[in-house]
């Protein structure tokens, strides 16, 4: 590894966390919406990955 590359790879977490810190980043991510986990898939997309499922063991068959 080169001297210079050494030297960004040791700056890297100090970016990372200047920008954690930074008082308009923290608006952004505060303003993006919230992750959830869906426990159920809805019911069209159900509905098609039945229909790919039937066919996969119909030509799985063959």
């Amino acid at each position: 590894m080169s001297r210079t590359n050494a030297i960004k790879r040791d700056q890297l977490p100090t970016q990372i966390r200047r920008q954690f810190s930074d008082r308009s980043n923290q608006r952004f991510l505060h303003s993006l919406p919230t992750f959830k986990v869906v426990n159920e898939i809805p019911e069209p997309l159900r509905t098609l990955l039945e229909r790919l499922e039937t066919q996969e063991n119909s030509t799985g068959s063959r």
